[in-house]
């Protein structure tokens, strides 16, 4: 394979600004080198992965044995004697639990670890362009960290008003609810510091011969939610501020005339508590993009590389990706179905809504036609590949039916409701990260996970995870309500506690399963077999980097010839073909630059 080399001093001394000097603290800790700073961001959510599943638990443990106690976990968060989980308390495991997971996990992962680890690596850059601006986003993650995790042992314990916060309720809490906006906030600044500088990387720093439609598709789906970030967070970061306001000023954004809170600062009246929710939606709701058009790109790239073919209807993927973007800044309003909007409004944003199924469709259309006869190698990767594929379905055909106003009024606080969103979240967005750490860990670590042990993971991952949200669908279309801490209290839902027992036992097991992942992990990044450059016989840039790569990320000049998907190409003999690799004689050059 031919390469253009370059002298590494005149290298080195190009990436002089961002160099690794200054000992172990500045190489490691507050690192200006994207690839470190994507770690810092894998191994903080997979932490936070832990105690939000925890949090789970103890939602699970209560549905399915109301009032009795909990062992281990309960002794951590019982308020009521025996051990027993306090109404409020599992109040409080809801909102964290759903805090946590959407917040410090699936956001940061996606746009965090993996967007900071990859784009430099895939567009031929040799970091990102604002290194001191991607250390500044992770340390900012460290106040909402230190905020919500410190909301726990503060009196009257973590906030309680469920992960989107409605006023007047949440106006009720206390210290617990600062401290959860504080956190909110924070996790937005970091946000917007990577969107910032993922977008200038993407547009001015791509290798010559990178033009935007040789991108691979995981760098579409960062590139566009880091657009999505940039318009949507300023708004929720707004609603912060002024919910923050209303509770600890007494100022009056959110609170109606002739309410009086608990809080005695809070009672100033004149507002609009709906007006949080306008707010709060028109960023959330693109957030429901930023959590999972990542993902999208991720698995077509293992799909297309897993299955040797070049991957199916390039462009109308990107474009389906950017109507999914475009799209999701004007449907928020599904989420206000059961607020008493007027009809017209509400006909408006369902059809919308509706109109989303049309991209999604495309990728899912393009997903089984990259697949379709194709060599398909089922690695670990290409395993929970498929699996997102295959889950996205059920969850896209479950939001259907919410979007449809009538029957939204019928099942919006129903655990159908929570079955969709873990459908394309856990089921989903978490599958599809689990695929991508297996995928890119040889290239990150210079090793190779365990493939063997990998499949048992995701047998059994797979199975359980349908045996705790698949029946969920079952709950709600029976009427049973979400974030009640005893909702078999008047008899009503009394014949669903064994499927709930049953749900919660397999929940127990799926925390339990991940234990496999986590002992692969940590043992392939010290033991595991030595990967070499290009591991999965891939196209992406990326894979011709050393593993893993070194300071500047290149060894060569890279030079790009063609798409990241040109697999099985009748102008080589293997069946993959860089896109460093030189043409044939006679093949015209690429452009001059990446633009």
């Amino acid at each position: 394979m031919s390469t253009v080399p370059v002298d590494s001093a005149a290298a080195s001394a190009g990436h002089a600004e961002h160099a690794h000097a200054g000992g172990f603290l500045r190489t490691y800790v507050f690192s200006l080198d994207h690839k470190i700073i994507g770690l810092q961001f894998l191994f903080s959510t997979l932490i936070w992965f832990i105690v939000g599943g925890l949090l789970a638990l103890g939602v699970r443990w209560q549905l399915a044995y109301p009032w009795r106690p909990m062992p281990i976990l309960g002794e951590l968060v019982a308020q009521t004697e025996g051990g027993q989980i306090a109404p409020e308390v599992y109040t409080m495991l809801v909102t964290m639990h759903a805090s946590v997971m959407i917040f410090f996990v699936i956001i940061p992962v996606l746009a965090g670890a993996f967007g900071n680890y990859l784009i430099p690596l895939m567009i031929g850059a040799d970091d990102m362009a604002f290194p001191t601006l991607n250390m500044l986003s992770y340390w900012f993650m460290w106040p909402a960290f230190l905020a919500m995790g410190a909301s726990f042992f503060v009196e009257g314990g973590a906030s309680q008003g469920g992960w989107t916060a409605y006023p007047p309720f949440a106006l009720t809490q206390g210290t617990g609810q600062a401290l959860w906006l504080v956190g909110l906030t924070m996790v937005g600044i970091s946000s917007m510091m990577g969107s910032v500088n993922y977008l200038t990387t993407i547009i001015q720093m791509r290798a010559p011969g990178m033009t935007m439609f040789r991108l691979p598709m995981t760098i579409w789906g960062m590139f566009i939610t880091a657009v999505l970030q940039a318009f949507a967070l300023p708004v929720l970061t707004a609603a912060g501020f002024m919910q923050m306001a209303d509770l600890q000023l007494g100022t009056g954004f959110f609170i109606p005339d002739g309410w009086s809170a608990n809080n005695a600062a809070a009672q100033s009246g004149g507002g609009q508590p709906l007006l949080w929710q306008h707010l709060f939606w028109f960023y959330s709701h693109p957030a429901v993009y930023i959590m999972i058009l990542p993902a999208m790109g991720m698995v077509s790239d293992m799909l297309s590389c897993f299955a040797r073919k070049p991957l199916f209807g390039y462009k109308p993927m990107v474009y389906s990706i950017a109507g999914i973007a475009g799209l999701g800044f004007v449907v928020w309003g599904h989420h206000m179905f059961v607020s008493g909007m007027n009809p017209a409004l509400g006909m408006t944003f369902m059809v919308s809504t509706m109109m989303i199924a049309l991209p999604s469709a495309i990728k899912t259309f393009n997903w089984l036609g990259t697949i379709w006869r194709g060599n398909l190698q089922f690695t670990t990767p290409m395993l929970f590949s498929l699996s997102f594929v295959s889950m996205f379905i059920i969850g896209g055909l479950s939001g259907i039916f919410m979007a449809a106003t009538p029957v939204d009024i019928f099942i919006h606080d129903t655990y159908y409701i929570v079955a969709h969103f873990h459908y394309v979240l856990f089921a989903g967005t978490a599958m599809a990260v689990l695929g991508a750490i297996y995928f890119w860990f040889p290239k990150m670590f210079g090793r190779m996970m365990n493939d063997s042990w990998g499949k048992v993971h995701f047998f059994l991952s797979f199975v359980l995870m349908n045996c705790v949200f698949f029946p969920m669908h079952i709950l709600g279309m029976q009427g049973f309500p979400r974030r009640l801490a005893d909702p078999y209290h008047y008899g009503t839902f009394r014949h669903l506690l064994p499927l709930n027992q049953f749900m919660s036992w397999c929940a127990f097991l799926l925390v339990g399963v991940q234990i496999i992942f986590v002992i692969n992990f940590f043992w392939s990044m010290f033991f595991g077999p030595r990967a070499g450059r290009n591991p999965w016989h891939a196209n992406g840039l990326e894979w011709q980097a050393p593993s893993p790569p070194g300071h500047g990320n290149f060894d060569f000049q890279p030079m790009i010839y063609r798409g990241p998907y040109e697999y099985n190409s009748p102008e080589v003999d293997e069946d993959y073909y860089p896109q460093t690799q030189p043409p044939a004689e006679g093949a015209p050059a690429p452009p001059e630059a990446g633009h």
